[in-house]
């Protein structure tokens, strides 16, 4: 591990000046709160050249509040490790501020055992990894929030939704509970989505197209899909008040996604 977890910690600290830290709730009072969002390909923001594969992160503005933008720092193929060995989590605790919110997903890619680039092992490396996302986040007053990972397309030859993230769910699960962070289990709940949506109906929800058959990326429904469930965790968990949250039983169209111009 690159960095160890009080090496995020003692760095965060270390940048924030004490008169901040200690006036740090009354000026996040003054100013909008930013929810940033550390992951995978899931949660990613799309280019026109990926069209039509959407992320969850895309939509999420839909049901916020826009006094609670989106900072979305999510990126392809990444994993709990190799956002930090790249130095993404840097950045996103360089950029974060006291009141703001750090929503953390990943599992994807930490399951890739081939890959010491990217694999962790879900009691042991996952967990370390996440609490420097934890930890880094309250350094700089900002409240850290765990998202078990979005289920992927798979079901059994009776029609029934079948998991696919082994342990890294409950891992996350044990270690929100330890670390007394708010938990978004969208794992159980996107399961239960593609179970009730059933084997044909979440062929529109995935990234299916005339020539490609993803179960894992999200077209536009399915992205708006998971972000609902998404924002609406984030109400349950009273991470967010009535005040943050907009449209939650609303229809949201698919033309409101946009694909910017691919990054050169």
């Amino acid at each position: 591990m690159s960095l160890t977890r009080r090496q995020v910690t003692v760095a965060a600290v270390a940048v924030v000046p004490l008169a901040l830290s200690a006036t740090g709730t009354a000026r996040a009072a003054q100013r909008h709160r930013t929810l940033f969002i550390a992951g995978d390909s899931t949660a990613a923001q799309k280019y026109a050249d990926a069209a039509p594969e959407t992320g969850w992160g895309m939509a999420l503005p839909f049901f916020l509040r826009k006094k609670l933008p989106v900072s979305n720092h999510a990126v392809n193929g990444r994993s709990s490790k190799s956002f930090v060995d790249e130095g993404r989590l840097d950045v996103v605790l360089q950029a974060i501020r006291p009141g703001d919110l750090l929503l953390v997903q990943f599992a994807h890619n930490d399951e890739k055992v081939a890959d010491p680039a990217r694999y962790t092992e879900p009691w042991t490396t996952y967990q370390d990894y996440l609490r420097l996302y934890i930890d880094g986040a309250r350094a700089r007053g900002a409240r850290p929030v765990l998202a078990t990972a979005v289920e992927r397309r798979k079901f059994d030859v009776g029609g029934n939704a079948v998991p696919t993230h082994g342990d890294y769910p409950a891992a996350m699960r044990a270690l929100a509970q330890e670390e007394r962070v708010a938990l978004l289990d969208v794992q159980a709940l996107s399961l239960a989505l593609w179970q009730r949506i059933g084997v044909e109906g979440t062929k529109t929800y995935f990234n299916w197209t005339a020539t490609e058959q993803d179960n894992t990326h999200f077209s536009p429904p399915g992205a708006i899909a998971v972000s609902r469930l998404v924002a609406r965790e984030l109400l349950r968990t009273r991470v967010l008040g009535p005040q943050d949250v907009r449209r939650l039983d609303e229809e949201i169209p698919e033309s409101w996604i946009i694909w910017p111009p691919a990054v050169a």
